[in-house]
Parts: C-alpha cells; sequence; structure tokens
C-alpha cells in the first residue's frame, strides 16, 4: 500500500471512529441508525422517570421514533442498568453513556469528572427531590442498643462513599459533634452489601439513599435511627448529559425529557400503578416504592431545575470538598435548563412555581383504592375498621413530614393525640418535652383511635 492510500485508509477509519465514538456508539447498526445509550438505576426508584418507569412505558423509543421520521434516522435505546451513580459517570466520561441519572452528591462529581477530563457533562432536569432530605436514613438492625445518632460514635456505619446517602451521614455526624472521618469506621460499601452487612453484625448502622431504608424497615430487618429530613436540606436526583452528545444531537435531549415530563405526569395520574409497574420491574415491593413514589410519597417528581435544588446543590460542594472526592465545581456551569426550557415552552415560569403537598397520611386497600387522612387518629381508625382489607398504610412523622409505615413508625400519646414519628429519638424526644406524653406500640394506637 502507498503512503498516499495508507493516509487515506487511516483517515477513513478515524472519521468513522469520530463519527461513532462521540456518541456512545451513536451510528452502530449504520450510517442511518443511532443508538442512544441511557444509564439509569432501576432500584433507586426516585429516578425512574428517567429510567425504570420511563423505560417500560416506553414513552423514549416514541419521541424518538417521532423525531427519526423528521430526520430520517432510525434511533434506538440502549438501556444500562447500574447499582449506583458512579459507574454511570465513568461510562459517561468514558463516551459510552449519553444520558445518566443520579443523585446530588454523584451528579457534582459526574461534573468534577467531566471538567477534569475535558468531558463535560451538563445537569438537564429533576427526577424526584425532598425539599427537607428525607430520601436517606441511617437504619440500624431491630433491637439494636444504638437510641441516636450520637450512638454512633466509635461504630461501624455502611454506606456508599460520594452518595447522597453518604453526604447525609456526613452532615449529620458533624451536627451530633462527631468527626465523620474518625468519629466512626466508615464502610465503604454498595447497598445490598451494607445490607447484608447490617443482618449479620458486622455493621452496626447503614446510611443509606431509596429504596434501601424502607426496603429494610418493610421486611423487618431494619429501624430507623435518622431521618436525613432532619437536615432540612434538599436532596434530589437529576438527569446529566454529555455536553458533545447534547451539541451533537440536541434534538435527542429534548425528545428524551419530553418523555421524561409525559412519564412524570403518568406516575401523578395513576400512582398506584406505577408503583405495580416499578415493582415488577425491579423485584421490590409495591408497597415499599409507593412509600417514595406514592402520590403522598416522600419523593416529589418534578423535572424542573428549582432554584432551591440548585442553591443545595452549592452547599454540598465544601461536603465533597472536604473528603478529597471533588475539586472546585462550577455549578452554574453544570446546571444547563435550556432543553427543559425549549420542552415546557411558556409553562417553564409555572414548572419552577409548583411545590410539594403538604403531608397527609393515606391507606391503600387491597382492591387497588386508596384514601387520605388529614389526622394521624383518623387514619388509625381506618385501619382499624378495615382489617384485611389494608395493603399499606402510610403516616408522615410530626416534626419533619417523612411519610413512614404506620406499623413501622414510633407512635407518642400526648392526650387524645396519637402522633408518629420515623424514629425513636425523635419521639422520645417529642414526650420528654411534654409532660405525660409516652410512647405506645403500633396495637395500642390502633385500639386507642378505634
Amino acid at each position: 500500500m502507498t503512503r498516499t492510500a495508507l493516509a487515506a485508509a487511516l483517515a477513513t477509519v478515524l472519521t468513522a471512529t469520530l463519527a461513532t465514538g462521540c456518541a456512545g456508539d451513536a451510528n452502530a447498526g449504520g450510517s442511518d441508525t443511532v443508538t442512544v445509550t441511557v444509564g439509569y438505576q432501576s432500584k433507586t426508584i426516585n429516578t425512574v422517570t428517567a429510567g425504570t418507569l420511563l423505560r417500560s412505558l416506553g414513552y423514549f423509543e416514541q419521541e424518538l421514533r417521532k423525531r427519526g421520521k423528521r430526520d430520517g434516522v432510525t434511533y434506538k435505546v440502549r438501556w444500562q442498568d447500574y447499582a449506583t451513580g458512579a459507574p454511570i459517570t465513568a461510562q459517561m466520561t468514558a463516551g459510552k453513556v449519553d444520558i445518566g441519572s443520579m443523585g446530588d452528591f454523584p451528579l457534582l462529581i459526574n461534573a468534577a469528572r467531566g471538567a477534569q477530563l475535558n468531558r463535560p457533562t451538563r445537569l438537564v432536569s429533576v427526577t424526584g427531590y425532598n425539599l427537607r432530605g428525607g430520601l436517606n436514613t441511617v437504619v440500624t438492625a431491630p433491637g439494636s442498643k444504638l437510641r441516636s445518632l450520637k450512638d454512633l460514635r466509635g461504630k461501624k456505619v455502611s454506606t456508599s462513599v460520594g452518595s447522597a446517602a453518604d453526604g447525609t451521614l456526613v452532615r449529620a455526624l458533624e451536627r451530633a459533634g462527631i468527626d465523620p472521618r474518625k468519629g466512626v469506621r466508615k464502610l465503604n460499601q454498595q447497598p445490598s452489601v451494607g445490607a447484608s452487612a447490617l443482618q449479620a453484625g458486622s455493621a452496626d448502622a447503614l446510611s443509606q439513599f431509596v429504596a434501601w431504608p424502607g426496603l429494610l424497615a418493610f421486611q423487618g430487618r431494619a429501624e430507623a435511627l435518622y431521618d436525613g429530613a432532619e437536615l432540612n436540606l434538599p436532596t434530589f436526583h437529576g438527569v446529566t448529559v454529555r455536553e458533545g452528545f447534547a451539541k451533537e444531537r440536541p434534538a435527542v435531549v429534548e425528545a428524551f425529557l419530553r418523555a421524561q415530563v409525559r412519564t412524570t405526569a403518568h406516575l401523578r395520574e395513576k400512582p398506584v400503578a406505577a408503583a405495580e409497574s416499578v415493582a415488577g420491574a425491579t423485584g421490590l415491593p409495591a408497597e415499599v416504592v409507593y412509600l417514595y413514589n406514592g402520590a403522598q410519597g416522600i419523593a416529589t417528581f418534578a423535572p424542573a431545575l428549582k432554584p432551591a435544588l440548585v442553591d443545595a446543590l452549592k452547599q454540598d460542594v465544601p461536603v465533597l470538598k472536604s473528603a478529597g472526592l471533588v475539586g472546585a465545581v462550577d455549578v452554574d456551569a453544570f446546571v444547563d435548563d435550556r432543553y427543559l426550557k425549549r420542552v415546557y415552552g411558556r409553562d417553564y415560569a409555572k414548572a419552577l412555581a409548583d411545590r410539594p403537598p403538604a403531608p397527609r397520611g393515606e391507606v391503600w386497600l387491597k382492591d387497588g383504592t386508596t384514601q387520605t387522612y388529614e389526622s394521624p387518629a383518623g387514619l388509625l381508625a381506618a385501619v382499624a375498621g378495615a382489617g384485611d382489607a389494608v395493603r399499606a398504610a402510610y403516616v408522615p412523622d410530626t416534626t419533619t413530614g417523612t411519610p413512614w409505615f404506620a406499623d413501622k413508625a414510633v407512635w407518642v400519646a400526648d392526650g387524645s393525640k396519637l402522633l408518629p414519628f420515623v424514629t425513636r429519638a425523635a419521639a422520645e424526644s417529642y414526650a420528654a418535652a411534654r409532660p405525660g406524653a409516652r410512647t405506645v406500640p403500633y396495637g395500642r394506637a390502633l385500639r386507642e383511635a378505634s
């Protein structure tokens, strides 16, 4: 082969490589086929509007079919499921995942790694959020002698370092006067490994994100020690895209966001059906999915990039910097709402102003219907009256508003009032401040309400 012919051949190979590599093998399958790779976390269920539920509904594929007719291109979607956000970030910076969803702390690591490797990413929407931080919880084994967060000093705590739950643990320990680096023995473990460690006794506590705390409590394998909502700091999950991909195919990013908006509307309109669908796809109990994603669930689903959430992201940066996980992160440059604004049009201002409803109790009956209650006593009376017809009952914590399973909550009788709490520490603190108030078992609370 002559030098000229060799140079021409290499140029052809290089051109083809760049064309496919810049969009996560986007043109795999032929020049008229574009494959979009989406990284998601099926069991991190407050990302379902950008992952599990979106995938099952097929809305993204529908939007891409319509886009493809205009572009003269066949779009295909490759879904890749991960346990945490870290591997999604690794795949995005390698150019192998185009769109990903993850929690607030992993999002910042995503931004930092992208900038460090000159493979920038952009935050384009939110999936589920909680304005007080209730998506993360610290739990202990049933019957543990640990009564409050202060009891964790010197103990072994399992978490996923760099995750939103790790961020909650760090902040909570600091507020309790415990050095998060030296005051506890932190075990960096995947959620499933941490759950096993807690059960085996090799970890004294577990700090994790949805749906692990609720799942373990539902199964009787854990009790809540600390409600993340006590921090009163927003936590959320969001959607990030590779900047190169977004610039090359902005219409695909908008198609994804339109599909996410449609999925969010479906979840809000049909929360029970959505919970059953996610349960079927993940193997999680539907009752646990509904705790987080239900009509009165811990997570509020809304794609808009609200200023309160962006501000919370900025407050997260120093926590990650102190742990040595990131350097400086330009949050304002990372947040990019131009695609979402085009999807919403004039309705974006309304979406930004949308707020979660006031927390209320809810009973899910076995016939598939649900009923909300303004007072805990009213819910207890309804549960007592319905008997075996009840599939699950949820009550908001008296002080934080975090929904929890009624039969797993810690109840306080205060005169004629029956009040639920996620943690024993919060219940005992409330009762200690009110003469005559006392904690009571769930069965007794039911009898007193009926």
